[in-house]
């Protein structure tokens, strides 16, 4: 409990800090709201709005989870696929690495031509954002396993199937958390772009119209849940993968 309150006080008191900060110097500066509201106004217009809000904040992070989910199944694939066959991984880890060289927000209006204004184009632009670190990431922890693990595993008389679900599967699991933390925070902000290019409703949504209106203290009212919610997501996989390790550690103790 102590190492826990030692971890989050300084952040606490840092975060009251600015917060003190940025109300003090709106109020004293007289800072016009539309460019910079004061934080007690911004926490009214959450409560005032908390209705709307909520729908909106429960529709985004449904797109943000769903993108997400498509890019655990389909760059695990990938990753697979380029550890089982060296000409698939020789093929593609290089076209996987050349895709980011393409600005991502370049490519978000195009899923928006392909599927339209509905969810499907947001969960497109989802997985644009969040396919390359769980697939890089994934492949990467392939390459972090013992190699005397497996040589010993080979004299044992272990099967491929068993080398990969016993050796190289859990050696990568590390490498898969680190990327699906990262994932998961940018998936708030893909889902939130592709609101913003073409979309009924949504956080990203909310927030664009209240900036055409120059309601600041809502624009920062949307951005506030937006990052609250790349936070309860973030947390929520650093969970799972403590979870997830803690139970591989004793079988990997044993195997020592």
């Amino acid at each position: 409990m102590k190492k826990q309150i030692k971890t989050v006080l300084p952040v606490t008191i840092f975060i009251l800090l600015l917060a003190a900060l940025w109300e003090l110097a709106t109020t004293v500066f007289e800072v016009p709201h539309f460019i910079l509201p004061r934080l007690s106004d911004v926490f009214i217009s959450l409560w005032e709005n908390r209705t709307l809000l909520g729908r909106h904040f429960v529709l985004t992070l449904g797109e943000a989870l769903l993108g997400l989910a498509l890019s655990v199944a389909v760059g695990v694939s990938v990753a697979i696929w380029m550890e089982r066959f060296s000409l698939a991984k020789r093929t593609l880890y290089p076209l996987i690495m050349a895709s980011q060289t393409i600005p991502i927000i370049a490519l978000s209006p195009i899923m928006v031509m392909w599927f339209g204004y509905g969810i499907w184009s947001k969960i497109s632009v989802v997985i644009l954002f969040t396919f390359f670190p769980i697939a890089v990431n994934t492949s990467d922890g392939f390459r972090t396993a013992d190699p005397g693990i497996g040589e010993l595993m080979k004299t044992m008389g272990a099967s491929k199937r068993d080398l990969f679900l016993k050796w190289k599967l859990p050696s990568a699991l590390p490498g898969f958390f680190t990327g699906l933390k990262l994932a998961a925070t940018i998936s708030v902000g893909g889902a939130a772009l592709g609101e913003w290019l073409g979309g009924e409703s949504g956080l990203g949504v909310y927030t664009k119209r209240a900036s055409n209106m120059l309601r600041g203290e809502a624009v920062f009212s949307g951005v506030l849940l937006l990052s609250i919610m790349g936070i309860i997501l973030f947390l929520t996989v650093r969970w799972l993968e403590s979870r997830v390790l803690a139970k591989r550690a004793p079988s990997d103790e044993a195997d020592k």
